[in-house]
């Protein structure tokens, strides 16, 4: 069956408030809808996923079901995400556009945008490949998503007395939807090796070319040190982060502030390794060697005009940049399963791999708060022995003795 290419629902969130209902959807849902994604304006993140998911089952609703999101009941979800897992080509994008853009002043609707997105790693872009729609792919963590999503959505329907029931818990077997495997998601992260290469180039480029690259070393230092999120590190209307959310307590220790994931605050302990990069950072500014109280100064400032960076997609460069000096120096030390491997490596790697390491030799409870995590099993995920251990210790096993 062929449906129209729909259209976005819902503008960003600066822009959620003045969001206008589609001519097509159905005025009280829309609506229902708008308040419960402007009950999340206060994280970025976490807005972006709800409104995803919403836009998703509202779209649906809309031209394939020709129901009320109120009317929904199980076999009608279990009938969306079949359509997830296989929705039509229309409905698949190869790139992320914005969901409105701007026209004489006014917000409308992208036409290039699309509800499914086909990606490709990042090595498969290096080597020149271009995402292709019939390789399209609905993965468990996607199918997760929505459950979750959709289960907060329906619960607020409900408080706001809109409909009656939840959907998504009539779906009594979710495992049916969802692949099970007996190995652990693997922990996305760098080798010891390729940290030491990573760490080793940001040190040499903030020593060529201070100017730019102060900056990229102090980054790496946090990312890897304190287990930062990107979103940490940048300026938003959430949480702007300054010199003095590095504090010292009565015990003369060390801590920093920061506001994460859920608009979560927590305090995270600084290392003396940590605290050294600092000083570093701050005598390129030109500041006291450590901060007190009162300094107000941006932790990153811009490196034109005044302010604290605000755009994640800039520091994301900074680290690239970072990454692909690191690759050239494994592939000129003949390191090429190494270099290969890197290629892949996001920001949040590095947050992974400073849990990963820390978590071998600190108590997983102090991980887990430096972390922000919510129960000591997230923190357990990094508890494991690597594959390559695992084989090599699996290699001299014998099936007879004689066979020493």
């Amino acid at each position: 069956m062929s449906y129209k290419n729909p259209s976005p629902l819902f503008d960003s969130i600066d822009f959620i408030d003045d969001t206008k209902c589609p001519a097509a959807i159905s005025e009280n849902d829309f609506n229902a809808a708008k308040q419960f994604l402007i009950a999340y304006k206060g994280t970025l993140a976490t807005f972006n996923t709800y409104r995803r998911e919403v836009e998703r089952l509202m779209q649906w609703t809309a031209i394939v079901s020709k129901k009320s999101i109120r009317d929904l009941r199980r076999k009608d979800l279990e009938k969306y995400i079949q359509f997830c897992q296989n929705p039509p080509v229309r409905w698949i994008g190869t790139k992320k556009p914005p969901r409105f853009i701007d026209q004489h002043g006014l917000r409308i609707p992208n036409p290039e945008w699309r509800p499914f997105v086909v990606t490709l790693p990042k090595a498969a872009h290096r080597q020149g490949k271009k995402p292709n729609v019939k390789d399209f792919e609905f993965s468990n963590t996607a199918i997760k998503d929505l459950f979750a999503v959709l289960s907060t959505f329906y619960n607020f329907l409900i408080a706001e007395d809109y409909t009656e029931v939840n959907p998504v818990l009539q779906i009594r077997q979710k495992s049916r939807f969802i692949q099970r495997s007996q190995t652990e998601t693997k922990i996305r992260r760098l080798s010891q090796l390729q940290w030491d290469y990573v760490i080793s180039a940001a040190e040499k480029m903030a020593a060529n070319d201070p100017e730019q690259h102060m900056r990229t070393f102090f980054i790496m230092n946090a990312l890897f040190s304190m287990y930062l999120r990107i979103s940490e590190l940048a300026a938003s209307n959430r949480w702007t982060p300054k010199m003095c959310d590095f504090y010292r307590d009565h015990d003369n220790d060390w801590w920093f502030i920061t506001v994460g994931k859920g608009n979560k605050k927590r305090q995270i302990a600084v290392s003396d390794a940590m605290l050294a990069a600092l000083k570093e950072w701050r005598q390129y500014l030109k500041l006291s060697p450590l901060p007190s109280p009162a300094d107000q100064s941006p932790l990153l400032p811009k490196t034109k005009g005044k302010g604290p960076i605000t755009s994640t997609t800039y520091i994301r460069r900074l680290v690239q940049t970072c990454f692909d000096a690191a690759i050239e120096h494994l592939r000129q030390a003949n390191k090429l399963e190494e270099a290969e491997s890197l290629l892949d490596a996001t920001v949040h790697w590095l947050r992974h791999t400073g849990i990963s390491e820390d978590v071998k030799t600190r108590p997983r409870e102090h991980v887990r708060d430096d972390a922000g995590h919510s129960s000591s099993a997230i923190t357990d995920h990094y508890i494991n022995i690597g594959l390559k251990e695992r084989h090599d210790s699996a290699r001299k096993k014998l099936i007879r003795k004689k066979d020493k």
